[in-house]
């Protein structure tokens, strides 16, 4: 990896959005400046995403007005995850109820399916995504049909979104209402289950993917579930404490602090005896806690030190008490410095 860039192993880029490519309304900053040259290095883009409220062109409209390259088609969401998932095990046209909003309707149509609102309908599935007006008819109808025996799917489990005001219900928390008044579990569609990452690949005809990521319990343990790498920006919502006390299925195979890494050799850590080291950084765990000492670039410093602890926690996670003392040291405003 010394002699290249971390992008050049990679024919795919399968990417988050909130948190990766932009917060809010708005671009993180140099996110479609990284996107535009990978693109232009021949790399594909598929933008991934737990959201099923929005349509892909409407996705795709607001990547291009932030500059990044986007059509409709490179867009992936969990709707489209949960309509082919259901398409697979239900015949063409058949009825499906649609607790959620046009993102999901849409996909439904595309693969031949007809959204339905009532369970008079008689629909053979419920599908379940979150939106703004979603009403406790909607669901007493996706209730209804449920407990006489359609399938129920769910666009994705997350139980939170974020917004600007803060974090909202999610969608997870909204298929709760549906699962304990019939007793039955949703299959989800959405990170970090397989079928979202599937249909991307399927998507896309990718071979090398790498998933790319600011939270560790969709994307980067989606990224696992999927058997791929994945990358770990800290753009969004996962921090340094985060990544230090992650069990193994939240550990990702790179940390950079933005897109940008995309374009730099990887400095992968070291091991030299009871070290890790990177790019002027050592890290150890002795006594029941890490050490990290050097200077430099604070990522490399994570870097070295999540590799120590990964290590030593094997197929637990490090207690965060046992991190804090050089976190403590080395935070400043949130941020690793």
């Amino acid at each position: 990896m010394d002699s290249q860039t971390l992008i050049d192993s990679y024919d795919t880029l399968l990417l988050d959005l909130d948190g990766v490519v932009y917060l809010g309304r708005g671009a993180v900053s140099g996110a479609p400046e990284a996107l535009r040259r990978a693109e232009g290095r021949g790399a594909r883009l598929a933008y991934v995403t737990n959201n099923a409220s929005r349509t892909p062109a409407a996705i795709a409209r607001h990547l291009s007005e932030l500059g990044a390259p986007a059509a409709a088609e490179d867009v992936v969401t969990s709707a489209q995850a949960a309509a082919r998932l259901v398409a697979e095990r239900v015949g063409p046209g058949a009825p499906v109820l649609v607790v959620g909003g046009m993102g999901l309707r849409t996909a439904l149509r595309a693969h031949g399916l007809r959204p339905v609102s009532t369970a008079l309908e008689k629909p053979v599935a419920v599908v379940q995504g979150i939106a703004p007006d979603l009403s406790y008819g909607l669901l007493s109808e996706g209730a209804l049909a449920v407990r006489k025996g359609a399938l129920f799917v769910a666009a994705n489990g997350d139980s939170t979104m974020p917004t600007g005001r803060g974090e909202l219900p999610g969608n997870g928390a909204m298929t709760r209402v549906i699962a304990t008044a019939t007793g039955v579990e949703p299959i989800v569609a959405g990170k970090p289950e397989p079928p979202l990452h599937r249909e991307a690949v399927l998507r896309t005809g990718s071979t090398r993917p790498l998933v790319v990521g600011d939270r560790l319990d969709t994307d980067i343990e989606g990224a696992r579930n999927a058997g791929v790498d994945s990358l770990l920006v800290l753009t969004g919502v996962a921090g340094p404490l985060d990544l230090l006390t992650a069990g193994p299925r939240h550990r990702p195979t790179f940390i950079a602090a933005d897109l940008s890494a995309l374009h730099r050799p990887y400095p992968a850590p070291r091991r030299d005896g009871e070290t890790w080291g990177c790019e002027g950084w050592s890290a150890r765990w002795d006594g029941g806690r890490l050490h990290l000492d050097g200077g430099g670039d604070p990522v490399d410093g994570l870097r070295a030190a999540c590799a120590a602890v990964w290590e030593a926690a094997g197929d637990g996670h490090a207690d965060a008490d046992a991190v804090k003392g050089v976190l403590a040291s080395r935070l400043q405003d949130g941020a690793f410095v």
